[in-house]
């Protein structure tokens, strides 16, 4: 990781909330927090989360960690309690760093309550000033710690959604990361005093991605705590951004500020979570701007695989492309029989490389059923295979993109199923153009169930892009006797939730 900052020591890393930071200033605070890491024990092997918004002290833990060899396990700053001590229990981690205050809730006090009900949790690291990097002993210096952390060594992991309901940890190694972010740098044709404008956040891999290929190409980061198209526009036209990566929506809401000027852009990625991105990719190609689709998940990381630059616009506006990295294979297959099937027919799409997921933490059960028998990772997608490259389709399973955020329905019907009045749960997806999937719970109950009720209990129990937008009582589920037992039927709620939803 080291290597992703050697060179053009006075050149911006980033900007954020105010503070410039050369990348010789990230480099120096990054050792300053390996040593202040290593005085409170931290060794390679450790784990720490972190659970804060993006900016200086993100990027100085990430590599910090990467020194000591400490595995980073990022924590959405969405996350209410439970769904905070879910991560911190799978991951055992040690410490969690976290903001005394960030948009008015109290992390730190969360963290401290958390403490005694995580058995392996030691410390929590309180920041109060997030405009500045993490305070650790001298403010000028080098690193006072030998390094520890060596290439295979796990690095950070990202959340992504499993069959219990609950999130499992994507793991990945210290130079597999460093490798995808060079690979994804020149993919994206980044260089020095290039500008990409960061407002993902780097808790998912998204994000994480954006911001660690803009450093690998020598470009500085610029980053915005949450996003406004206007405040986007202008920080595009005052910065002088050439690359954006981000969802259609997003797209689709700059280009809709009125004297937008883009002129800057070179390169963009857009994620299609909200059906946009066939417009989106024609608006940006009137305006000059180099617009692409692209493929990736918590497994085999983001920015896996784009389509050409140069590509007509409508296949530039789908989903999948060829891999950055040239070991990187893909390989769609019959979910029946594991055969391959040729191009154009429909099936799971399989990968195998450097980029593919190390493991599911703490969970190899999850991770032997992920991956085939001759070592390549079930995606889960559907797709199929178009010569050198691929086009994805959707995902195979129930799955929904809430917002641009991945979610398993069976974590909101478990948090449903927590109250009291409901007996049984059922969730699925409506998509509705330009706004994407909107979830509708199905629910069983108990007595008396009241839906602003039980929206209520679902917002202090689980991030606000997960709550139903309707909770409906039915008597019973739509089900039917198959060979394994009763099923229920998810094509009949989807259409009662379109019914409801319109």
């Amino acid at each position: 990781m080291a290597q992703l900052l050697e060179g053009h020591d006075d050149a911006p890393a980033f900007e954020a909330e105010g503070l410039r930071s050369t990348r010789a200033d990230l480099r120096d605070a990054a050792g300053r927090a390996a040593a202040h890491l290593a005085r409170l024990g931290f060794s390679r092997g450790d784990v720490l989360a972190v659970w804060l918004p993006n900016g200086a002290a993100w990027l100085q833990l990430l590599f910090a960690a990467a020194h000591l060899g400490v595995l980073i396990v990022p924590i959405s700053t969405r996350y209410k309690a439970a769904e905070v001590r879910h991560l911190l229990g799978v991951s055992r981690a040690r410490g969690i760093v976290t903001a005394k205050r960030f948009l008015d809730t109290d992390h730190a006090d969360i963290a401290r309550g958390l403490k005694p009900q995580v058995p392996t949790l030691e410390l929590v690291i309180e920041i109060d000033d997030l405009a500045s990097f993490m305070p650790c002993g001298p403010a000028t210096g080098t690193v006072t710690v030998p390094e520890m952390g060596e290439a295979a060594d796990l690095l950070c992991c990202y959340s992504t959604s499993g069959t219990t309901g609950m999130p499992k940890l994507a793991a990945h190694g210290h130079g597999s990361i460093a490798r995808h972010a060079v690979h994804v740098a020149r993919a994206l044709d980044l260089r020095t005093g290039d500008g990409m404008l960061c407002v993902l956040p780097l808790f998912g891999v998204f994000g994480f991605f954006a911001a660690l290929s803009a450093l690998a190409g020598g470009a500085r980061c610029i980053f915005m705590a949450v996003f406004d198209a206007a405040d986007a526009v202008q920080s595009i036209a005052r910065h002088r951004i050439t690359h954006f990566i981000g969802s259609d929506a997003m797209y689709d809401a700059m280009f809709k500020v009125q004297g937008a000027d883009l002129r800057s852009l070179r390169r963009g990625v857009q994620g299609d979570f909200v059906g946009l991105a066939t417009q989106v990719t024609r608006q940006a190609d009137a305006l000059g701007i180099g617009l692409t689709g692209v493929y990736g998940s918590s497994e085999c990381y983001s920015l896996m695989s784009f389509n050409r630059f140069e590509a007509p616009v409508d296949l530039r506006a789908r989903a999948g492309g060829m891999p950055v990295d040239p070991e990187i294979e893909v390989r769609v297959t019959d979910p029946g029989t594991g055969l391959r099937l040729p191009d154009g027919e429909p099936g799971e799409i399989q990968i195998r490389g450097p980029n593919v997921l190390a493991g599911y933490l703490n969970n190899p059960e999850a991770t032997a059923k992920a991956m085939t028998a001759d070592g390549w990772f079930r995606s889960g997608d559907l797709g199929y295979s178009e010569g050198t490259s691929f086009v994805y389709l959707a995902r195979m399973g129930d799955s929904l993109r809430l917002r641009g955020y991945l979610v398993n329905p069976a974590e909101i019907e478990a948090c449903l199923m927590a109250h009291a009045s409901v007996q049984g749960a059922q969730v699925v997806g409506v998509n509705r153009p330009g706004e994407g999937d909107i979830a509708v719970a199905f629910i069983i109950a108990t007595g008396t169930a009241d839906e602003a009720a039980l929206a209520a209990h679902c917002r202090t129990q689980m991030a606000a892009y997960k709550v139903p937008r309707r909770i409906v009582v039915v008597e019973e589920f739509p089900s039917i006797n198959g060979p394994n037992g009763v099923k229920i039927q998810k094509k009949q709620l989807r259409d009662m939730a379109q019914s409801l939803i319109g």
